[in-house]
């Protein structure tokens, strides 16, 4: 591939990844993730009570002094909230590129083909067969329970996604004119691979980041709401769900606050996706 053909795909890529970031539905979902993050990263300025702190007002209602009400410790819903959302903005930002990264690497192995590749893909097909719940029922049944049992459902859920993309997309670009051309010339493998080929496959994975995200707070709410997540007293929007559902007549906002933000990050990420898809892949 010549440099001009190089930077003229990097161009028609910035412009389809610009202009799916403009589309309704990603602007939508960008600015829900902006807002939602950007209140857990800050759960410790903004949150007015520390998230273990009991008072006596238990099932308080929703007030100027307790936004979202108290739970049956008096603590503040508020700010169990906000630190729960810190959770799953570690669980996004951690799990999820550590698993792309280790699903891109065995897609690109995968993709050189010979035995290596059928002992990957077999492997992959194997870890697909895991539902995502299932998959984290595994792995806290071998390591325990906590958030780091969370982040490595949510590496290990996203493996195989990342590298059966990886491989699929990689594949398909070797089949081009401009992969022949470069072996023609004597550029080694290698270096087809990762300076040609892999920056005109990266299109699906950035799709794909977005859904995963979307994924990881979704497992991050099931393995806490079943007890396998993040341990109580430690807040997450997940064991909150969990701790509501006794107490919804006394106190409805403790289950609606942390219901609604799960619900708002799954379908602000979808809608990302939706935009990115439209954007990069549809163009």
């Amino acid at each position: 591939m010549t440099a001009i053909t190089q930077v003229a795909r990097a161009a028609r890529r910035k412009d389809g990844l610009l202009r799916g970031l403009r589309s309704p539905e990603a602007m939508i979902g960008l600015i829900i993730v902006v807002v939602i993050f950007t209140l857990g990263i800050l759960a410790p300025v903004i949150a007015p009570y520390s998230p273990y702190e009991q008072g006596d007002a238990a099932f308080s209602p929703p007030s100027p002094a307790h936004w979202f009400g108290t739970d049956e410790y008096g603590r503040d819903l508020f700010s169990r909230v906000l630190y729960g959302i810190r959770q799953d903005v570690i669980v996004a930002l951690v799990a999820v590129p550590i698993g792309a990264l280790l699903g891109i690497l065995l897609g690109l192995i995968s993709s050189l083909g010979g035995w290596l590749d059928t002992v990957i893909q077999r492997t992959l097909d194997v870890s697909l067969a895991f539902t995502s719940l299932v998959a984290g029922v595994t792995v806290a049944a071998i390591i325990g329970p906590g958030m780091h049992a969370v982040l490595v459902t949510v590496a290990f859920v996203n493996v195989p996604l990342f590298g059966r993309l990886t491989r699929n997309a990689v594949r398909a670009q070797q089949t081009r004119d401009y992969v022949t051309a470069a072996r023609v010339v004597g550029v080694t493998p290698l270096r087809v691979l990762f300076r040609h080929v892999l920056p005109n496959a990266v299109d699906p994975l950035i799709v794909q980041a977005a859904l995963s995200l979307s994924l990881a707070v979704f497992i991050e709410g099931a393995m806490s709401f079943v007890g396998i997540g993040v341990k109580l007293p430690e807040p997450s929007l997940g064991s909150l769900l969990r701790t509501s559902i006794n107490f919804l007549a006394q106190a409805p906002m403790y289950a609606i606050a942390p219901m609604v933000v799960v619900t708002a990050l799954v379908l602000a990420f979808n809608l990302l996706g939706d935009g990115l898809n439209k954007g990069l892949l549809k163009r």
